[in-house]
């Protein structure tokens, strides 16, 4: 705890924590990454979410070892190999909770600079709510459950149609109301017109 309370020091002095260099997640994203542990919870929560939301997205899902002595090498160079896909334009790194030992590889240096280094918006959803390990600071997004980070990157489709059905209604309407108005200035045009004296 005291060696993981000096990293999170020396990681916040270089910026990596930095509000200023968290990037937003782009609104409808052609491809999202999945980094998670084989056979894991996590994995089916958040391929479940993705596909019912937003069918139309690409999911690329990269499963690696996620705790135990060769995960942090592994998080790294999947986590790398994943963001270098083509149209890959946000990664979610979701591991379902676990016990502090469990989560720890998530909180290595490596790990952490990987996840600040990644050239595509990272949204981490390692453990529980109340979990933080340090990858969670470096992620340009934290979500408290991997269905939660599903919902932070794709948009809802039922509510995309929802909103455009009730901007056609506006546009219908406004656009009825502009040829009603049209129509009484010509007829009173017309009437004008009609009343005015001949030559």
């Amino acid at each position: 705890a005291a060696r993981l309370a000096e990293l999170r020091r020396k990681l916040a002095a270089e910026g990596l924590f930095a509000p200023a260099r968290k990037r937003r997640l782009p609104r409808f994203p052609r491809a999202v990454g999945l980094l998670t542990g084989a056979d894991a919870a996590a994995r089916g929560d958040v391929i479940a979410a993705i596909t019912t939301r937003y069918p139309a997205v690409r999911l690329v899902v990269a499963e690696t070892r996620v705790q135990g002595p060769y995960a942090v090498g592994a998080i790294t160079s999947t986590l790398a190999r994943l963001a270098a896909c083509e149209g890959i334009d946000v990664v979610i790194l979701a591991r379902g909770g676990g016990s502090f030992e469990d989560l720890l590889p998530f909180s290595d240096e490596r790990v952490v600079r990987a996840v600040a280094a990644c050239p595509v918006p990272v949204v981490s959803a390692v453990g529980h709510e109340q979990d933080e390990p340090l990858c969670d600071l470096a992620a340009d997004v934290r979500a408290p459950t991997p269905t939660a980070a599903a919902r932070l990157v794709v948009p809802d489709l039922d509510e995309l149609r929802a909103g455009l059905d009730r901007a056609r209604q506006r546009l219908d309407a406004g656009t009825r109301r502009a040829l009603e108005r049209d129509r009484g200035r010509l007829a009173r045009s017309r009437e004008r017109l009609t009343a005015a004296p001949g030559p």
